[in-house]
């Protein structure tokens, strides 16, 4: 399996705007630029991105291991996030919220401290990184 996004970029660090677009549309040319990375304004960034991808991931691994204990959550509830410091992601924190008859708090903790080191997200952010880069010059009239 092989999923997609692509960000389009015009323009300067500072003063430029982008785009990115996912492989299912549910991101489909949605803005971002420097103030909504670097300063909040309002407006999505890499980092809540990455952020939601984590939680997404992590919730469901963690339900995943409950499952295979044979109890069903009624619901799991994650909010991640992502700290940015000098340009560096310095580390994710996971804070999940889980409503589980049939699992003792003690149960639930180690389920999500395993989810936290082995969901496919946490993983990769340890993964060799790879690119590849196409250049074009437009002609010009």
């Amino acid at each position: 399996m092989k999923r997609t996004a692509k960000a389009h970029w015009e323009g300067t660090l500072k003063d430029g705007k982008g785009t990115l677009t996912s492989e299912s549309g549910i991101l489909n040319d949605t803005d971002y630029n420097f103030k909504t990375r670097f300063e909040g304004d309002n407006g999505t960034n890499p980092e809540e991105l990455l952020a939601a991808a984590h939680a997404g991931c992590f919730t469901m691994s963690v339900s995943a291991m409950i499952a295979k204990k044979g109890i069903k959550p009624v619901s799991l509830d994650t909010e991640a996030t992502v700290t940015l410091e000098d340009l560096k992601i310095m580390g994710v924190h996971l804070n999940i919220t889980g409503n589980v008859p049939g699992l003792t708090l003690d149960e639930f903790k180690a389920i999500t401290k395993d989810a936290e080191q082995t969901c496919v997200i946490s993983k990769a952010l340890a993964v060799p990184i790879t690119s590849e880069a196409n250049f074009y010059v437009e002609d010009l009239p």
